[in-house]
């Protein structure tokens, strides 16, 4: 049975190979861009940062925004690698947009020492729902099920 450290550097290695294949992904540059991201997530309780790319739309508003999100605090710190779909829909005549979507996410888990120090890597589900403005600005709430946090609240901007 392959250890954690093993699991790790196989999900580094998927998560270079997902990078490079969407950054040789064809698109308009417009579409596409890197963010960062921060907020707050229940169950468990934690601060969280990362970052993310947005690719141009797979079909019609259908875009794939991977992310990388480190969450610390509650006695852990978590690692999250989503794999999300957001699908776009237009508020007409604002500069905002509303987003549905969700996917699979690998969680790694690391406990502080004082509750065993142990490393797990587990697999989760998200849902989102966002709004963000034509310049960049987004506001997203996620929730997730099986091993994922059960709730987040973010802020974020995509340089495109």
């Amino acid at each position: 049975m392959p250890n954690a450290r093993s699991c790790c550097r196989s999900l580094t290695w998927l998560g270079c190979l997902i990078v490079l294949v969407v950054l040789g992904a064809p698109g308009a540059a417009s579409a596409q861009g890197f963010g960062a991201r921060a907020g707050v997530s229940a169950d468990p309780d934690q601060f969280y940062f990362g970052a993310h790319f947005e690719t141009p739309p797979l079909v019609d508003r259908l875009t794939f925004r991977p992310n990388l999100e480190l969450g610390v605090g509650d006695s852990l710190t978590l690692v999250t690698i989503n794999f999300e779909f957001a699908y776009k829909i237009p508020i007409p005549r604002q500069s905002w947009t509303v987003y549905v979507g969700g996917g699979p996410a690998a969680v790694i888990q690391k406990h502080d020492q004082a509750h065993g120090g142990d490393t797990d890597v587990l697999g989760g589900l998200n849902f989102l729902l966002g709004i963000e403005e034509r310049h960049g600005l987004m506001f997203e709430v996620k929730a997730g099920v099986i091993d994922s946090p059960g709730f987040k609240f973010g802020v974020g901007y995509t340089w495109r």
